[in-house]
């Protein structure tokens, strides 16, 4: 799943190939939110851990999950 997260005064966004679940991703968002200093958390396909504080998360868009596309032409 791609995950695109915009972080306040920073002009592009992050975007994160995971393989975590889009249910499992909102969890983790909305119990970070709870905190004042929170940080969210998610993991990338490749192991790696992407940590953004929560008082600079401007948002979070939660791509559809990630599907094997077959030839060359567009679907």
């Amino acid at each position: 799943m791609e995950i695109k997260i915009g972080i306040t005064d920073v002009a592009r966004e992050v975007t994160v190939e995971s393989d975590e679940a889009a249910e499992t991703i909102e969890a983790s968002l909305r119990e970070s939110l709870t905190r004042p200093d929170g940080l969210f958390k998610v993991v990338d396909n490749k192991g790696r851990i992407v940590l953004v504080p929560t008082r600079s998360l401007g948002y979070l868009d939660l791509g559809q999950p990630n599907q094997r596309q077959v030839g060359f032409g567009r679907a």
